[in-house]
């Protein structure tokens, strides 16, 4: 991933961090597909929310999306160690 591009994505994320903080939750960048589908995975109280989906999708996504238009879709993948 560019460094360019890779800022301006932590960019968009710390700019919804603190409503996701708020509620005991963050995201962490995985990867970038060549695709532009952007990876993360969602900590802390956000991995187990009932309404991380929607916060994902409404509020994650859009904020990328916003800042970085190449970006074509946002995927939560989190990794579970069995």
């Amino acid at each position: 991933m560019q460094v360019e591009l890779k800022e301006k994505i932590e960019g968009a994320l710390d700019s919804i961090r603190p409503y996701l903080e708020a509620d005991g939750g963050n995201v962490k960048v995985v990867g970038l597909s060549e695709d532009m589908v952007l990876q993360l995975e969602l900590t802390g109280a956000c991995s187990s929310c009932p309404m991380s989906t929607m916060t994902l999708k409404a509020g994650v996504e859009e904020a990328v999306k916003r800042a970085i238009p190449e970006i074509k879709r946002v995927e939560a993948i989190n990794i579970t160690v069995a």
